[in-house]
């Protein structure tokens, strides 16, 4: 059982979009473990996107991600990581396939609605950023015993 991290950016929040994109996840089966509305600090914004901090457009990233809350989800099942990355598909939404979340919701690359990790190390340090241990729940689906 893999868990990852998912943030419904401001774009997501503002256009009243969380319930249709948090759909997606729960139809496809995916546990939701937390989940949580916040606004982020300067310094969560700096941590998390400090891969882009050189780069002329992140001031414009740090005004667009405080710009409304955000939703962060921790979420957990089987290849879960994998899962959520096809669901969500390119940060380029002209990019995404037909059908993916960036399609369908996303406007540009800069209001693409979701962050999802890449990889299972990201995710560990990601859900750290946003979430403390005692904050994380688990709970036992309906379909664990059968399909997890």
């Amino acid at each position: 059982m893999e868990t990852t991290l998912i943030l419904l950016k401001p774009d997501t929040v503002q256009r009243w979009l969380i319930g249709q994109i948090i759909s997606r996840f729960e139809n496809k089966g995916l546990k939701i473990i937390w989940m949580k509305m916040m606004n982020l600090s300067e310094e969560i914004i700096n941590e998390h996107y400090d891969f882009l901090a050189d780069k002329p457009f992140f001031p414009k990233i740090k005004s667009y991600m405080t710009s409304a809350p955000v939703v962060a989800m921790a979420v957990s099942w089987t290849n879960v990581i994998k899962t959520v990355r096809i669901l969500t598909w390119a940060t380029n939404p002209a990019e995404a396939l037909p059908g993916s979340i960036r399609w369908d919701f996303a406007l540009t690359i800069d209001w693409n609605v979701i962050h999802a990790s890449d990889s299972e190390e990201t995710a560990q340090i990601e859900l750290k950023r946003f979430f403390k241990e005692w904050e994380i729940t688990n709970y036992t689906k309906i379909s664990d015993e059968t399909v997890g």
